[in-house]
């Protein structure tokens, strides 16, 4: 998944004292960020394999410090912790560091096995990559839910224009992703592209969240 990666970051800042929407759009993709980064020194790979599932070409078949669910959990205590020192609130660090987490288990959804408990054998995996009419509508199901929630318990000033626009950007990054072109080989314009998308979205959740609240701290 992509953008039905950020639906827990969407329901955990509607909650009084949780991180900013911007934070927990990166709690969201940290361990994707973090892969991202490590490609640069090769510390975990990819490759292009074309028809390795029917919705991409990705061979992720080493990664075990980003996706396995021990990676995880430590990513998620590492952001937990940064949280709790920026804010001093227990519940936007615990709220963040469940985010983290909640990656591995949506990624369990749709990888083919390429995740794994500890970093290695078994690998795990439930494969809805190779099923696009059931991986395509759940993703949109999980933001789309996601974003009606969060503009239910939430309000701003000025409306849900800003709320709109974010909609807008994720549609657009996702449409991209499932449809725009794809390299043919693996090369560091992968994982620079990665990083640019999660830079984006989390600056565009951090305009959104700056404008609202949720109601029952209004």
């Amino acid at each position: 998944m992509f953008i039905g990666h950020f639906a827990p970051a969407l329901v955990a800042a509607a909650r009084p004292k949780a991180a900013g929407l911007g934070t927990l759009f990166v709690a969201a993709q940290i361990i994707d960020i973090g892969f991202a980064a490590l490609l640069f020194p090769g510390l975990e790979a990819m490759r292009i394999v074309p028809g390795i599932t029917a919705m991409n070409a990705i061979d992720l078949y080493h990664m075990p410090y980003t996706h396995s669910l021990v990676g995880a959990l430590l990513w998620a205590a590492g952001f937990g912790a940064l949280v709790w020192f920026a804010t001093r609130r227990r519940a936007a660090a615990i709220g963040a560091a469940l985010v983290v987490v909640s990656h591995w288990f949506i990624d369990l959804l749709v990888h083919i096995p390429d995740l794994t408990l500890y970093g290695a054998p078994p690998k795990l995996g439930f494969g809805l990559w190779n099923h696009p009419a059931i991986a395509m509508p759940l993703e949109i199901l999980f933001i789309g839910a996601a974003l009606l929630y969060y503009a239910r318990r939430t309000r701003s000033p000025t409306g849900n224009r800003r709320l709109w626009i974010l909609a807008g950007v994720l549609s657009l990054l996702q449409a991209v992703d499932w449809f725009g072109p794809k390299q043919p080989v693996f090369s560091l314009a992968i994982p620079a592209l990665m990083l640019f998308a999660y830079a984006l979205t989390a600056g565009v959740a951090a305009w959104v969240g700056a404008n609202r609240q949720p109601r029952t701290a209004a």
